[in-house]
């Protein structure tokens, strides 16, 4: 349920969340280095605007997210924001003479190592050292972070150590967060999981998680926290060279976009504005998590949000097949 200031309950628990939160990976210099100076003015904007649910993880920047969201984030009222962050890739220092690993997309990072780790113990290690970054005690939501290729490990330990760790009282809200909407549904379906992050499968242009994760979070009453909107950026502008899913854009895939774009300009509306408020169709969305590398992008977001999108628009883009006709949309009505 929504309330008055716009927040919404995440499963059946008390975390609730604004429906724009900040993704934190840029923050951890993510395919470009940020300054500790914009990182600092990232979070500071996205507070400004409401975005009270801050996410990150271990494996941005190899911690460099956390710590700088933690400095970022020193002297406020803890109760003022809601943090979640993962477990599932563990970070030791490099070892003398080790080279550094792949940075996997972050650059200019800590000499730091991941390791994959869902044992009890692990969790609980790498939670703690999460805590220690970002300078607190307590984060509200954990997410076991791209599992796909663990799921044995996921059933036997990974998950039992977070609802362990629920069941304490250390956590309140627990789940998955992932681009795999699949594996997604398998686990809600199974787990008692409060939430899920799902990144990319849930846009304008990629409808998966409505055949698959969407019907069994309404079923089991998960929430869902969209990331990716912008499908890492080809939603964002739709020019030659624009990546969709972390690569080049496929030819059949930049004109589909630009023709999203065009059907959404006849009716005086961004593109940007309406990857937005898209995944908000369906019942179980509760939030989308947009990652910025600068304040003006966080005002920017905001500013797309806040644009109003008519009822005919998504008809529209129905009526043209750019949308399945079975697409929940986010008409008013």
């Amino acid at each position: 349920m929504t309330r008055p200031d716009g927040t919404r309950a995440l499963g059946r628990g008390g975390v609730r969340v604004p429906p724009l939160g900040l993704g934190c990976a840029p923050i951890g210099n993510f395919g470009r280095p940020v300054d500790e100076e914009r990182a600092r003015a990232v979070v500071e904007a996205a507070l400004e605007e409401g975005w009270t649910h801050l996410d990150t993880a271990p494996h941005y920047g190899v911690g460099l997210s956390e710590e700088r969201l933690g400095r970022a984030l020193a002297g406020r009222d803890r109760a003022s924001y809601t943090l979640s962050t993962k477990v599932g890739r563990r970070l030791r220092p490099l070892a003398p003479g080790e080279e550094p690993p792949d940075g996997e997309g972050f650059v200019d990072a800590p000499p730091r190592v991941r390791v994959w780790d869902l044992t009890r113990d692990g969790i609980r290690a790498t939670v703690e050292a999460s805590l220690e970054r970002l300078g607190t005690d307590r984060v509200e939501i954990l997410l076991l972070h791209d599992v796909e290729h663990h799921v044995r490990e996921v059933y036997e330990t990974g998950f039992p150590a977070l609802a362990e760790l629920r069941a304490e009282g250390l956590v309140e809200a627990i789940g998955f967060g992932m681009n795999h909407s699949d594996h997604l549904a398998r686990f809600v379906a199974d787990l008692d999981v409060d939430v899920v992050l799902c990144a990319g499968r849930w846009t304008l242009l990629d409808h998966r998680a409505a055949g698959d994760l969407l019907p069994v979070c309404s079923r089991r009453g998960t929430s869902v926290i969209v990331g990716g909107v912008y499908n890492s950026g080809l939603l964002a502008d739709p020019r030659p060279g624009a990546t969709f899913d972390y690569r080049e854009a496929p030819p059949e895939t930049l004109e589909r976009a630009r023709r999203l774009r065009e059907v959404c300009a006849e009716f005086g509306v961004p593109l940007r504005a309406a990857a937005l408020r898209f995944p908000f169709g369906h019942p179980a969305v509760a939030s989308v998590v947009v990652g910025c590398a600068d304040a003006e992008e966080v005002r920017d977001n905001a500013r797309m949000f806040a644009r109003e999108v008519p009822d005919e628009l998504w008809h529209a883009l129905v009526d043209r097949g750019l949308l399945p006709e079975d697409v929940p949309l986010p008409t008013a009505g």
